[in-house]
């Protein structure tokens, strides 16, 4: 692909977009080879990319060239009277604007656009893609990239991000595509007056809000709900599903950080509305100081993860982390289940293998399966998918990944963040009724089951070379013989070779002696390489102390030009 021949093409094409023209105009030689070596990674995940001018970039031009693609394999695959797809969006700059093209492509081909009005996050997609018996969704979102990217998240009929299979049919079609080159169309208005494009209800959200609220496992417990929370939506489409299940199901004090409120794709407040960051939770928590809550909750701006903060011994708000969490929701749900003896007969957990071990041990102390998947929540979902077609989707009470994304439910196929919210904010009261913390019932599990430090590090490999950068690690990782960082090897696991059934990712596990271990992957989403360091150890301070360890040495590898 020559940059320079496709940037001629397109600052030449005559009904070139007049903001994508001007920007054409102004591009240094190097941005147009960053915009133009390639065009936008279609995979499982979509597109994801920044947004601006160019075949790798985010633009109305990707956008349609990748409706179009979907379009076809669609008209190719599904009988003439199921073909419909489900559009929603997020507050990212220019969301509304690729929503509305993709729905206009679509509808050029006659196929049925059901479009929700407002803003509304991940869950209400995949939950609409089901209800609505949708051949395909559509969520226009870069989830909790920074504000320059947006991106394009496809989702199969079941509501779960589609497979590899799908994803490489639908990308033959997108390939054969000239983004120049697209039929007419008509607007997204005419297409409303035709009927082809048509608004998703309010009795949709009211069934999806009352799905989630039917996760509640309070049962006939004594519950003091008057806990005081912050809440920060971090400017994205989780404020309105949130508060009004918050406030539906008895939570009612609860403080919104004004300045993250209102959806805003800048994210003024929030570079990076990543809530597993500290940084973008920092005016939260100096909010929770100044109203003395018991509580934070932030959700990402398609409002699929979660973050939290609770008060320490001292007074302090301490963040914790999305395995702590996500341990602490599958203890919950287990003790909850027992009580109210609603445990399913062969009940299932579902996490990322990259997630925290000790919930294998939680689940199995309760005779729950643990079932290890792949980073990445659409296997989560794949696993309850099989669950249903085996009769057995009740069996299913839990999924939860590392990176802060929750579920217990199977009325949609992809993290909750509107159910992670209402599910953590019960699991606090509940406990807090007790007089018990969930710092407090934290330290309960180590010691029942073992301390153990998950910690994430990623290192960041820009531009046209940083995916061969990231492979070449990951492939001299794989060449390592018997020792690491002057530990002993004790057993790789290359799942490029497709492990347990699992598909073929270049994903690479190590175990190393004194009960540690690495996984090393490149990020599917982000030109991130992504490093997750176990340790288990017989307190906090030792197994903090070997992970830093660790880490500098891994970095010090890096270092030496791996």
């Amino acid at each position: 692909m020559n940059p320079n021949k496709l940037f001629k093409k397109w600052i030449n094409h005559p009904g070139m977009d007049e903001t994508l023209l001007n920007e054409l105009n102004d591009m240094s030689d190097d941005q147009i080879k960053d915009s133009f070596y390639r065009d936008l990674e279609f995979g499982t995940a979509g597109l994801r990319g920044v947004i601006g001018a160019g075949t790798n970039r985010m633009n109305i031009y990707t956008v349609a060239k990748a409706s179009l693609g979907l379009a076809k394999h669609i008209l190719l695959t599904v009988p003439e009277e199921r073909r419909s797809v489900a559009i929603s969006r997020d507050s990212r700059i220019n969301s509304d604007l690729f929503a509305k093209v993709a729905a206009e492509v679509f509808a050029s081909n006659g196929i049925k656009v059901h479009f929700y009005k407002d803003i509304n996050p991940v869950p209400a997609l995949s939950f609409a893609t089901r209800e609505l018996h949708c051949s395909y969704g559509v969520m226009i979102t870069a989830s909790h990239n920074p504000s320059k990217y947006n991106g394009y998240k496809v989702y199969g009929a079941d509501g779960c991000q589609i497979t590899d299979e799908a994803a490489n049919a639908i990308l033959t079609k997108i390939n054969a595509i000239n983004p120049l080159k697209l039929p007419e169309r008509a607007t997204f208005e005419e297409y409303m007056a035709q009927g082809l494009i048509e608004y998703i209800s309010d009795e949709v959200i009211d069934r999806f809000i009352e799905n989630v609220k039917a996760q509640s496992l309070i049962g006939d417990a004594e519950v003091n709900k008057d806990v005081s929370i912050v809440y920060s939506p971090l400017n994205g489409a989780g404020l309105v599903p949130v508060l009004r299940v918050l406030r539906e199901s008895g939570y009612t004090n609860i403080t919104v950080v004004k300045e993250q409120e209102q959806p805003d794709g800048n994210f003024p407040t929030c570079p990076y509305p990543n809530p597993e960051i500290r940084a973008t939770l920092e005016l939260g928590l100096s909010y929770c100081k100044e109203h003395d809550a018991d509580l934070m909750l932030a959700t990402d701006p398609d409002c699929d993860r979660v973050g939290i903060a609770v008060k320490n011994a001292e007074g302090e708000h301490v963040l914790m982390t999305g395995n702590q969490v996500g341990v602490l929701l599958l203890n919950y749900i287990c003790e909850r289940r027992t009580a109210m003896n609603k445990m399913p007969e062969h009940p299932v957990m579902v996490k990322s293998l990259v997630s925290m071990n000790v919930a294998d041990k939680i689940a199995a102390h309760y005779g729950v399966e643990t079932k290890n998947v792949l980073t990445g929540f659409k296997y989560i979902g794949e696993q309850i998918g099989n669950l249903e077609r085996e009769g057995k989707e009740d069996s299913y009470i839990f999924g939860f990944e590392e990176s802060y994304g929750y579920l217990s439910g199977t009325y949609v196929r992809d993290k909750d963040g509107v159910n992670g919210a209402s599910l953590i904010a019960e699991m606090f009261a509940y406990y807090k009724t007790q007089g018990i913390s969930l710092l407090d019932k934290l330290e309960e599990i180590w010691k029942e089951y073992g301390y153990t430090l998950n910690t994430l590090h990623s290192y960041e490999f820009e531009g046209p070379k940083g995916m061969d950068t990231m492979n070449s690690i990951v492939n001299s990782f794989r060449h390592l013989k018997d020792r690491f960082c002057n530990l002993p090897i004790i057993e790789k696991t290359d799942y490029l070779e497709g492990v347990n059934g699992l598909p073929k990712s270049n994903v690479l596990k190590i175990a190393l002696a004194g009960d540690y271990s690495l996984i090393i992957r490149p990020s599917g989403t982000e030109p991130k390489l992504k490093v997750y360091i176990s340790i288990k150890s017989d307190s906090k301070e030792r197994a903090t102390t070997i992970e830093s360890r660790l880490e500098n040495l891994i970095k010090s590898y890096f270092a030496q030009g791996v």
